[in-house]
């Protein structure tokens, strides 16, 4: 990871504040092309769009088929928090060639009280897109800190 790795995150961790801000979970995603250009970006929508898939990484993807870009193998997600099975999931499907995330799956779950309905974390990202037929480079966690910094009371 780079200098250009950690601006993009941090872009990423700044949509997720976003995110809260509008009223859904603090998650954010970027999709950046092989130039380092970010192509789109969006923040989850679970609550404000009464739709359980609405996690910003999965809102990403469908902005990037919108796009109408036939092969995004040499795209990067960066993600605030580490993918869960489901966005991983997508992002295979999609095609994307790299994953970058901040927040790990571990540091999430420690944040999160026992008796909350957080989000329910099984399948690591790396093993979710192992499972699959097609290389794709996942570089993480970074940042951690600054990304746990949306979540801080959230979860309460």
């Amino acid at each position: 990871m780079d200098d250009r790795d950690f601006e993009h995150l941090r872009r990423a961790i700044g949509v997720s504040q976003l995110a809260r801000e509008n009223g859904n979970h603090p998650f954010g995603a970027t999709l950046v092309n092989a130039d380092g250009a970010v192509v789109t970006e969006a923040e989850n929508t679970v609550t404000t769009g009464s739709d359980p898939t609405g996690h910003a990484e999965t809102n990403l993807v469908r902005k990037a088929g919108a796009l109408g870009v036939d092969d995004l193998s040499s795209y990067t997600l960066y993600s605030s928090c580490e993918p869960c099975a489901m966005c991983s999931a997508a992002i295979f499907w999609a095609g994307i060639g790299r994953v970058v995330y901040a927040l790990s799956n571990d540091e999430l779950i420690a944040m999160i009280p026992p008796d909350s309905d957080g989000p329910a974390l099984g399948l690591t990202c790396r093993e979710v897109i192992a499972a699959g037929n097609r290389p794709i480079a996942v570089d993480g966690p970074a940042l951690e800190d600054e990304a746990a910094v949306p979540h801080e009371r959230f979860w309460a």
